[in-house]
């Protein structure tokens, strides 16, 4: 009689019980003895950017899994071990005599390299490995493999592909009971991860201290603290695990009218305390919700709606469902692309812009090295005071403040402050924004993170360039009194209504009255003995106009990330000296000062640790642009520049661009 099997779960993207393929497959393999582990991979402790409260986010989610795999079986919990999975993994299989390796598929270019070097050692040792799908309601693979083996640009490609694949599957229960873990003994010695280059290293005030013993501290595999990776507390509100996550859930769908009518454009960016979205991406992205259980639970809603009411619910792509094709459209773009997609050059999809601030480029692999060049020391400048929220646009700066606060904001904010930093207003990478969210959002997913950066930046998937959000007249549409930059940038509260989003025009006498005045850059809390806020860092009007013709010269020029000027340096050829970027000369080298940048913790700024939400890819419009000139989605006219809220007509550029 052959052995029953020794199963080796391991734990990563899907921190849950309820519909879980892989972990499905491995207890259908009657296992003797099952082991559930977290591999504490310094990956994400050294080289992603993570911030204190994705972490926090992260350790509620395994602290809830641990709990529940408890009260399945008293022997057993999440057995996290501090060692990177590539050494970690074949020592496990010898020292607990591993027969099958489980694990959910993870499409991440990170994680496609890791696990394709994790299946052969498991081959090696004579394991053998079982891999499903869960973390999208489509295999990304197979997304691409129907969609002409190409990366999905639009959600009508999206829809497309997943015709074909057939109906996306409903969710099955959770396990009711686990076998027992066999020995737990660490008889080996732990491979200690360099760890440098950090990050992370700005988040820390203490000493990192998570490797110190393969079980933790205690040796008992307990679920690491912000202590020992030395972060500070995490300041969000919003709190992660399955158990939280399924509440939630069961809040939002007790509101049937709500769930079947939901559109995203229509949901107010200013709304607060609470929100006006589900905020449920987070528990997406660390698996504490399934995506599938979400989207079987509101459809059912929905039909249920439609049969009461003749119709009336809302569709893809505005509709609850239809942000799930967002998800799945950058999932999918980034199976096809991998490491590439996360950056312009060797990007065959992204268009290049001579953006400021361009990362620095590994000459070798042609990969960004997570530094960047500072081509303008006003553009640096314009850069921190975004991050920090110190723009002197009241509503950009309360975005981004909560962003850092929280760890969330509601995807039209994501969307003003994304405009704001490239084609809006700074003319900056959309590579320097994608990094900020990685650090601070706690439902940062890459795919979708560099997606809507690609798509915001019109760099990607839209091209509508002309089309800016206004730091002034777009807030006041959901938020006349400024309710929100009151909360978010207190040393305003006190402005007149009429001057909320516009407070350097208002009297000094007012001013002085309200206890803050206009005036300096935001480097200094006070001025002459009063509280101050920034001055506007630029003529909104006039940058904006600045940008579009650049982005018209980038879009005339044609050039993408895989084109061979752009990899040698000689776009700069085809741009005028006077152009907006690091547009002199004729190659690599004119443009730069030679000077390079890491992020370092410069600035403070009123309720400190401040933080942004991922299922922000409902935009009203599925755009779609690729290099092909292929569009999905619904067909618009372009009604000619303006912005998104007000259509103002602009004048002729006063700056040759």
């Amino acid at each position: 009689m052959a052995p029953k099997p020794r199963v080796l779960y391991w734990f990563r993207t899907d921190l849950r019980l309820h519909d879980s393929p892989a972990l499905k497959a491995a207890l259908d393999l009657s296992p003797e003895h099952f082991w559930p582990i977290w591999c504490w991979d310094p990956h994400y402790v050294y080289r992603a950017r993570v911030g204190p409260n994705r972490w926090q986010y992260l350790l509620d989610c395994q602290s809830d899994l641990s709990a529940s795999l408890t009260k399945l079986n008293p022997k057993s919990k999440l057995f996290v071990i501090r060692e990177a999975p590539q050494t970690l993994l074949p020592k496990l299989f010898k020292a607990w005599k591993i027969t099958h390796l489980v694990f959910e598929k993870d499409t991440d270019a990170y994680a496609r390299t890791r696990d394709d070097e994790v299946v052969k050692l498991a081959e090696k040792a004579g394991v053998k490995v079982v891999v499903k799908m869960g973390r999208t309601l489509y295999d990304p693979d197979e997304l691409v493999e129907k969609n002409g083996g190409k990366p999905t640009m639009s959600i009508s490609q999206v829809e497309a592909a997943g015709r074909k694949i057939g109906a996306i599957a409903r969710p099955i229960p959770a396990p009711k009971r686990i076998p027992a873990p066999g020995d737990t003994k660490l008889d080996f010695d732990q491979d200690r991860p360099a760890s440098e280059p950090d990050f992370n290293a700005i988040q820390r005030s203490g000493q990192e201290s998570s490797y110190e013993k393969l079980a933790g501290p205690k040796g008992d595999f307990g679920v690491p603290t912000l202590s020992e990776l030395g972060i500070d507390e995490a300041n969000t509100p919003h709190r992660g695990g399955e158990t939280r996550a399924l509440e939630a859930l069961a809040s939002i769908l007790s509101n049937k009218t709500y769930t079947a009518t939901f559109q995203k454009p229509q949901t107010a960016p200013t709304a607060f305390s609470p929100q006006s979205t589900t905020l449920l991406s987070p528990h997406m992205h660390f698996g504490s919700l399934s995506c599938r259980e979400f989207y079987w639970r509101v459809q059912d809603v929905v039909d249920e709606y439609n049969a009461k009411n003749k119709g009336g619910a809302s569709k893809p792509p505005t509709s609850l469902t239809g942000q799930l094709l967002f998800r799945d459209m950058y999932f999918g773009a980034q199976a096809k692309l991998g490491w590439s997609f996360g950056q312009t050059v060797t990007n065959p999809n992204c268009r290049f812009v001579p953006w400021h601030l361009r990362s620095k480029v590994d000459p070798k692999t042609k990969l960004i090295t997570g530094d960047y060049e500072v081509d303008s020391e006003e553009a640096e400048q314009w850069f921190q005071r975004w991050k920090y929220g110190r723009t002197g646009f009241p509503w950009i700066d309360a975005a981004m403040r909560q962003l850092r606060e929280e760890g969330w904001i509601h995807h039209l904010a994501r969307h003003a402050v994304a405009c704001f930093l490239t084609r809006g207003g700074c003319y900056i990478d959309w590579e320097r924004g994608a990094e900020v969210f990685e650090e601070w959002l706690i439902d940062h997913e890459s795919a979708c993170n560099i997606g809507n950066w690609q798509w915001l930046s019109c760099s990607a998937f839209y091209a509508q360039f002309y089309r800016c959000y206004s730091p002034i007249a777009f807030p006041k549409k959901t938020d006349k009194e400024g309710a929100f930059v009151r909360r978010f940038v207190p040393e305003l509260k006190d402005f007149p209504a009429k001057y909320i989003y516009e407070p350097w025009k208002a009297p000094i006498q007012d001013q002085k009255k309200a206890g803050c005045v206009i005036k300096g850059d935001g480097s200094h809390k006070e001025v002459d003995g009063i509280r101050a806020y920034p001055k506007p860092m630029f003529d909104f009007n006039e940058r904006r106009e600045i940008c579009i013709q650049g982005l018209k010269n980038a879009y005339h020029v044609g050039l993408y990330g895989n084109d061979k000027k752009v990899l040698d340096g000689s776009w700069r050829a085809l741009f005028d000296d006077d152009a907006e970027g690091p547009t002199e000369g004729t190659n690599e080298a004119d443009g730069t000062n030679g000077k390079v940048h890491r992020i370092k913790k410069d600035f403070d700024v009123d309720g400190d640790n401040m933080g942004v939400d991922e299922e922000e890819g409902g935009a009203a419009d599925t755009g779609g642009d690729n290099k092909d000139g292929e569009r999905g989605g619904n067909k618009r006219k372009r009604g000619g520049k303006g912005t998104l809220d007000s259509f103002i007509s602009p004048g002729k550029s006063r700056k040759k661009v």
